[in-house]
């Protein structure tokens, strides 16, 4: 029988597809979270400052639940997690709603909390797809997986918009559609089959100790450089749809935007893992640095819808090459008994820095303005790099030849 239509294949594309379904949901309900969470928050808020609060919580959410997350999946399994995970986005988005609809904004924190576990959940979708497929399938099932972010950038925007105006007051009706979203989101992952992995639960203790792990040369950088991708992109993405409101543009314009931003996120997830094969990871880091440098060099042409999308769409295609990038470079760095702490701690850190940008978001927004916030963040990118050049000159020069 041919190895590509062998029913054990089938099954493995066919969990693969799940994997990918499922990611293409939760990240509809993150990034309808993004689109209009600022602007439900600005519209209850007692200060401007505060209107990005529902989003911080979300981040909150996140890096507070991402450890637990993946210590309880190792021991019951990723399917009774994934949908967990779901159940607690469908509570988040009708707590959510209710908060808008009462003008109450830490009931709305509550729901966006509680939708940021759901992300907790979702972010190991990915680790999934490369448990399910074999070997020679893996890098293609991770690459597909996070390209269900696509049908996001489309829905995301779309449904907060078409939810803004649904109920009174406006939004109400965003965050049910997200709750309707996150029930489908439970209903495709009950599909899922892994088994549970039984040996996980037993290694816990087994490998090197966490401060081992985490004080790595390649851990750190790796950790750094997806950390800057995520904080630089939540910071500008979450000032994004207030700045533009600010500048005379309409939810359609600012929705639009984020379409296109989410889209650069997402798509070049099909040649990411080619071109790291090809230039090394290290340097598809630093393009990613410098394609974040073309982003708030963009901000400062202006503050028309162009200069918008623009800034947006470079913002897109540098996390793509950071996240991806770190992620790969991450997994140089870890033996299969010590990936649970390794993954966890790297994503928990991550969001924990999402968590702090998307709070200060519209603080920093009030306080300066869109193009000085933007302009902010060079220090930081500078940094980023000289870490990597670093990471570079020491594994050309210092390190050993073979070692990791």
């Amino acid at each position: 029988m041919d190895a590509v239509s062998s029913p054990k294949n089938k099954t493995m594309h066919g969990q693969v597809f799940l994997l990918a379904t499922a990611q293409a949901l939760f990240q509809t309900v993150s990034v309808l979270v993004m689109t209009v969470g600022g602007l439900a928050g600005g519209q209850i808020a007692s200060r401007p400052e505060l209107a990005t609060i529902p989003i911080a919580a979300m981040f909150l959410g996140t890096a507070t639940v991402t450890f637990p997350a993946s210590m309880w999946m190792a021991r019951v399994g990723r399917r009774a997690g994934f949908v967990f995970g779901a159940l607690l986005g469908v509570t988040g988005g009708i707590l959510a709603a209710l908060g808008v609809w009462l003008g109450v904004l830490p009931l709305l924190a509550l729901g966006t909390f509680l939708v940021g576990a759901y992300q907790a959940f979702a972010q190991f979708y990915r680790f999934a797809a490369s448990e399910v497929a074999d070997e020679a399938f893996r890098p293609r099932a991770i690459s597909l997986v996070l390209a269900g972010g696509i049908v996001a950038a489309l829905a995301g925007p779309m449904l907060g918009r078409l939810g803004g105006p649904l109920f009174e007051p406006h939004y109400v009706g965003s965050f049910l559609l997200l709750a309707v979203v996150s029930v489908a989101g439970a209903g495709v992952l009950l599909g899922l089959r892994m088994p549970v992995p039984k040996l996980e639960a037993a290694e816990v203790g087994a490998g090197r100790s966490w401060r081992a792990i985490v004080s790595q040369p390649a851990y750190l950088v790796a950790l750094f450089g997806a950390a800057t991708g995520y904080g630089v992109m939540i910071l500008a993405m979450t000032a994004t749809p207030i700045a533009m409101v600010h500048h005379n543009h309409d939810l359609t314009a600012a929705a639009g935007v984020i379409q296109l931003h989410v889209l650069g996120m997402f798509l070049p997830s099909f040649i990411t893992g080619s071109l790291i094969a090809r230039f090394g990871v290290l340097r598809i880091m630093l393009a990613g640095v410098a394609l974040f440098v073309g982003h708030v060099l963009v901000t400062l042409t202006g503050t028309g819808f162009g200069s918008f999308a623009g800034a947006l769409v470079l913002l897109g295609v540098g996390w793509n090459f950071l996240y991806v990038g770190g992620t790969t470079l991450l997994t140089t760095t870890y033996k299969a008994a010590e990936k649970g702490r390794a993954q966890a701690t790297n994503d928990m850190a991550i969001f924990a820095v999402g968590l702090v940008c998307s709070l200060g978001a519209g603080a920093l927004l009030q306080a300066v303005g869109w193009q000085a916030l933007n302009m902010l963040l060079l220090p930081w990118l500078a940094v980023a790099g000289i870490a990597l050049i670093w990471l570079a000159y020491r594994r050309r020069h210092l390190e050993p030849a073979g070692a990791t």
